[in-house]
C-alpha cells in the first residue's frame, strides 16, 4: 500500500544537465575505486595476498575475489533499492558514495600474507563485500536520478551519463595504474600498489561535495506527494513486474563482456605464455575507453530517435564476435592487433549496449519501483558477469593459454540479453508518467502518513 509524504509538497523542476553531471562525476569516482581492485586483482593482489608459489591457482583465488563483490550486489540491491523507492534516489546516492570511499581505503590499509597468513586474504575479501554493497545502488540511483529528471525525448541521451561515468573511472582507475605498475617489482609489491586505494579518501570527499547538493526528482517528488511511496516496493515489484525484472537480470548479463575485458583478458595477456607487457596493456584499456567516452552518448541518442532495442542488440550480438577478435588478437602477441581489436570490441561495439541499458531498463518500471527493479535484477545479473571472470581463469586451462573457449564462454552469455531485448516493450516514446505500464492520471491526495 502506498505510503504518502507530506501532501503539500510540490515536485521541483527537472535539472537534467546537473542531474546528469552528478551522475557522471559521481560513477566516475566511485566506479575509479571499484575498477582498481580489478586492475589489482589481475596484476598484485596473486603475488601479495595468496600463496605465489602456485602461479596459476594464486590468480585464479585472486580473481574469485573480484567476483565476491558481485555476490554481495543482490544483497545490496535489496535493501538499496527498497530505501531509495521509499526515501529517494539523492540519499542513496550520497550513502553509496561514502561507503565505497571508506572500503577502498580500507584495502590500502589491509596487512599482506606474508604479514599476518590467511588473515590477509579474509580482510580483503570483507572489504571487497563492501564495495560490492556500494555497488550494488550507485548506478541503478544515478540511472533513475537522470532518466525523471530528463526531457521526455531524450531520456537516453542524459541517462547514458552514468555509464559514461562509469567508463570515465575506469579510465582513470587505469591512468593511475600505469605509472604504478611501472615501479620496480619490491617497490610495486610493498607500497606502490597501496597509493591508488588511499586515494578514494578523496574520491569520497569530492563525491559527497558535489551529490549532497542535488535536488530529489520531479517524479519521485510527485509519487511521495501524490499517490505516495510504497511500504514494500519488493512486493510490487514482483506481483506486476516480475517479466520485466527477469528481463533486466537476462540483459544484466551483457556486464560479463566488460569484466573479461579489464580482467581476465589482462591477467592472459601479461602471463607468461603470451608475455606482454603490464604498461602497453593497460593502455589498451585506456584508450579503448577513450572511445567509450564519445561513443556511450552518441548510441544513446541514437536510441532517442530510433529506440532502444535496436541499439541494445547491436551492442549485445556484436560483442560476442568482437571479443573473439580481441583474445584473438592477444594471443598473437601483436600490440598494434590488439589495441585495434580492443577499442572496436570495447570502446565501440559494446558501448552500444553499455549507453542504452539505464534508459532501457530504468523505462521498464514505474517511478513506485523503478530504482527496486533496475537494482535488483541488474545486480542479480552482474553478479553472474563478476564470477564470469572466474569460470573464464578456469576454463582456460591449467596453463591459462585456452583464449577460444574463454571467446565461445563470452559469446554465450551475450545470448540471453538477446533474447531479453527482443522480448521487451519498446518504449523510449512513451512519456515518462506512462512508464511501467501505468496511466497518468489526477492524483487524489490520500491521508498523509509520515515516513
Amino acid at each position: 500500500m502506498p505510503v504518502s509524504h507530506s501532501p503539500g509538497a510540490t515536485a521541483p523542476p527537472g535539472r537534467p544537465k546537473k542531474a546528469a553531471a552528478a551522475a557522471w562525476i559521481g560513477s566516475a569516482l566511485e566506479y575509479y575505486d571499484f575498477f582498481i581492485y580489478g586492475s589489482a586483482a589481475a596484476l598484485i593482489f596473486p603475488k601479495v595476498f595468496f600463496d605465489s608459489s602456485d602461479p596459476a591457482n594464486a590468480t585464479m583465488l585472486s580473481l574469485a575475489t573480484f567476483g565476491v563483490a558481485y555476490a554481495a550486489r543482490p544483497i545490496g540491491a535489496l535493501f538499496l533499492g527498497h530505501f531509495g523507492d521509499r526515501l529517494g534516489r539523492r540519499s542513496i546516492m550520497v550513502f553509496t558514495l561514502i561507503l565505497m570511499g571508506l572500503s577502498t581505503f580500507l584495502i590500502g590499509c589491509l596487512p599482506t600474507r606474508a604479514e599476518v597468513g590467511a588473515l590477509a586474504p579474509a580482510l580483503l575479501v570483507a572489504c571487497r563485500v563492501l564495495q560490492g554493497i556500494s555497488a550494488a545502488g550507485e548506478q541503478a540511483s544515478a540511472s533513475s536520478m537522470t532518466l525523471e529528471h530528463a526531457p521526455e525525448d531524450r531520456r537516453g541521451f542524459f541517462t547514458s551519463f552514468t555509464l559514461s561515468g562509469t567508463q570515465g573511472g575506469q579510465l582513470i582507475a587505469t591512468l593511475v595504474f600505469i605509472p604504478v605498475a611501472s615501479l620496480p617489482e619490491h617497490q610495486l609489491l610493498t607500497w606502490g600498489w597501496r597509493i591508488p586505494f588511499w586515494a578514494s579518501a578523496v574520491v569520497a570527499v569530492v563525491g559527497y561535495l558535489i551529490r549532497r547538493r542535488l535536488e530529489e526528482t520531479p517524479a519521485f517528488a510527485r509519487q511521495a506527494a501524490g499517490e505516495g511511496v510504497e511500504r514494500l516496493p519488493l512486493v510490487v515489484l514482483l506481483r506486476e513486474h516480475w517479466a520485466d525484472l527477469l528481463r533486466v537480470i537476462a540483459g544484466a548479463l551483457i556486464a560479463s563482456v566488460s569484466t573479461i575485458f579489464t580482467v581476465w583478458a589482462l591477467a592472459y595477456a601479461t602471463s607468461d605464455a603470451v608475455g606482454m607487457g603490464r604498461t602497453p596493456m593497460l593502455w589498451v584499456g585506456a584508450l579503448a575507453n577513450v572511445v567509450a567516452l564519445a561513443a556511450i552518448p552518441l548510441w544513446a541518442t541514437l536510441s532517442d530517435r530510433i529506440g532502444r532495442r535496436p541499439v541494445y542488440l547491436i551492442g549485445a550480438i556484436g560483442s560476442a564476435g568482437a571479443m573473439t577478435g580481441y583474445l584473438w588478437a592477444i594471443s598473437t602477441g601483436s600490440y598494434a592487433l590488439t589495441l585495434l581489436l580492443g577499442i572496436v570490441a570495447f570502446g565501440i561495439v559494446y558501448s552500444a549496449a553499455n549507453g542504452v541499458w539505464p534508459s532501457f531498463y530504468g523505462e521498464m518500471f514505474s517511478t513506485r519501483i523503478r530504482l527496486s527493479g533496475m537494482a535488483i535484477g541488474t545486480q542479480i545479473g552482474f553478479a553472474v558477469a563478476g564470477f564470469a571472470v572466474t569460470f573464464a581463469a578456469e576454463i582456460a586451462g591449467p596453463d591459462g593459454t585456452d583464449w577460444t573457449a574463454v571467446a565461445l564462454f563470452t559469446a554465450a552469455l551475450c545470448i540471453p540479453p538477446v533474447v531479453a531485448a527482443l522480448s521487451a516493450r519498446e518504449t523510449h516514446t512513451v512519456p515518462t508518467e506512462q512508464l511501467g505500464g501505468r496511466m497518468a492520471q489526477e492524483v487524489v491526495q490520500p491521508e498523509t502518513v509520515t515516513v
